[in-house]
């Protein structure tokens, strides 16, 4: 039994013999020490027979990363830039650490033994998607069949799209032919399937590009902004959760998955936060595969002190975050959880969401940092 106050930095005492997809949240992204505690752990965890990381970044982008590190041919600083979604290459120097790690970890290693990359989150940010039209001429060349996909990228991408039905290109026509083309074109795929990597790249861009059509056709629902952005924030998750769940399977054979993203995609409990003014609720990517997993999914939340970069204090002794304060001198790990209040110093601009009752109810155990900052070897 773990005794009060326990604490570790050893990730090998919060893993089960049933662990297949084991993941790490962080409370906001505006903090870089998650990151690079994250990449620590999964050192530990290559050594105990981890094979694989996912991280909250687009899948689709996430194949030119996994290239590299199996050895492709490529520049790093190419590959940061178009191999990350949200900006998570070029800015956050933890993943260009562990993309760089990971190549080198895996150059004198045999093909079972290298380590892959994957992105588990949809094409999107949830204010913001792309045309489909890429993700369908992927799969239409793959197939090598003559069928016009051209379409002005531009009004399907612009902000206006998603948050303005009135904009939103998802109803109209051209929407509804290119479903028309994506569902023959899948139709075309499983009737030519082929067990190999480059058939598997055709449906997964071609499932990608049917995602964004829904996705732009709920933009386009004559409902409320709140109701609309309730059901993005869901089909978001849905995606990440099928994404995680088709990675567990390619990589069944070859060893458990490490996965890092915001508490808020990882916890079994469902999320919510506020979001252009209308409070939004859905169940996470971790809430959709824990059932469909079990003892399978194991989840750590990450949770933080203080970061003084963007103004969050020192936590009042009684909050929860408080109680941890006290136990940790610069990050460590526990599954001994803490009793307090909720904080109340944060705001909505830091995207960092404080502990609650709700979150511990969803998590096996914490990551605490204590002071946000880079933490280094």
């Amino acid at each position: 039994m773990l005794r009060f106050n326990y604490m570790s930095q050893d990730i090998r005492e919060f893993i089960s013999p049933f662990t297949e997809l084991l993941a790490f949240g962080e409370p906001t992204h505006l903090e870089h020490a998650h990151t690079w505690v994250r990449n620590e752990l999964f050192e530990q965890l290559a050594a105990c027979g981890f094979r694989s990381i996912a991280l909250e970044s687009c899948r689709i982008r996430g194949m030119l990363v996994n290239d590299y590190v199996h050895g492709g041919a490529g520049d790093l600083d190419a590959v940061m830039k178009e191999g990350f979604s949200h900006t998570f290459g070029e800015n956050w120097p933890a993943n260009r650490e562990l993309v760089a790690w990971m190549r080198e970890y895996n150059a004198d290693k045999a093909e079972q033994d290298r380590l892959s990359f994957y992105g588990f989150d949809f094409q999107t940010e949830t204010a913001s998607a792309p045309s489909p039209r890429p993700y369908l001429e992927h799969a239409r060349d793959y197939l090598g069949v003559e069928v016009d996909l051209s379409t002005d990228d531009e009004k399907w991408s612009r902000d206006e799209a998603v948050l303005d039905l009135t904009k939103s290109p998802g109803r109209s026509e051209e929407a509804v032919r290119l479903r028309e083309i994506g569902t023959e074109l899948l139709k075309q795929l499983h009737r030519h399937k082929k067990v190999d990597e480059a058939w598997e790249r055709a449906e997964t861009h071609l499932v990608a590009g049917l995602s964004l059509l829904r996705y732009h056709r709920e933009c386009a629902e004559p409902n409320p902004l709140g109701v609309r952005l309730n059901r993005l924030c869901q089909m978001r998750d849905g995606v990440m959760a099928r994404n995680l769940l088709e990675i567990r399977r390619a990589e069944a054979g070859r060893g458990p998955t490490f996965v890092f993203a915001h508490n808020a995609h990882l916890q079994r409990t469902s999320s919510s936060m506020e979001m252009a003014g209308e409070r939004v609720e859905w169940f996470s990517a971790g809430a959709l595969v824990a059932p469909v997993l079990g003892d399978q999914y194991t989840v750590i939340a990450g949770t933080l002190g203080r970061n003084d970069s963007f103004g969050l204090g020192e936590p009042d002794k009684d909050t929860l975050e408080g109680q941890l304060q006290s136990r940790f001198t610069t990050w460590g790990m526990t599954k001994d959880k803490p009793q307090g209040r909720t904080r109340a110093d944060t705001e909505l601009r830091m995207g960092y969401f404080p502990l609650d009752q709700h979150l511990l109810d969803g998590v096996d155990a914490l990551l605490h940092v204590r002071v946000g900052r880079p933490v280094t070897r």
